[in-house]
């Protein structure tokens, strides 16, 4: 029986969504389960003006379970930026005892 793939979250901002994007492609044609936001948007600086706050919260939530079921995560961060959410998602994964990375580890 083969080795099970390794399962890794991408987490970061929706203003990197084609940095995420990439990483997920990389990652997924390196072998690797991928969870990544559910919603990548355009509309505006936070993503997709159309998301609700309410469909936001339940994203953010579904989201940590996707933390809970990956082996580690990826944080995609170009010059370093970490927003609010994306704190949030890191310190819950380190609550959980999983191993943190960074895509620009400035």
């Amino acid at each position: 029986m083969p080795d099970r793939p390794e399962i890794v979250c991408i987490c970061g901002s929706v203003r990197f969504a084609d940095e995420m994007r990439a990483a997920n492609r990389d990652l997924t044609l390196a072998g690797v389960i991928v969870l990544a936001p559910g919603v990548l948007g355009g509309g505006g600086p936070d993503g997709d003006e159309s998301i609700t706050a309410e469909q936001k919260a339940a994203l953010g939530a579904l989201h940590l379970r996707k933390i809970d079921l990956a082996g580690r995560v990826l944080v995609v961060n170009p010059g370093g930026y970490i927003g609010e959410s994306t704190s949030r998602e890191i310190a819950y994964a380190r609550a959980a005892g999983k191993p943190v990375w960074f895509s620009d580890p400035t």
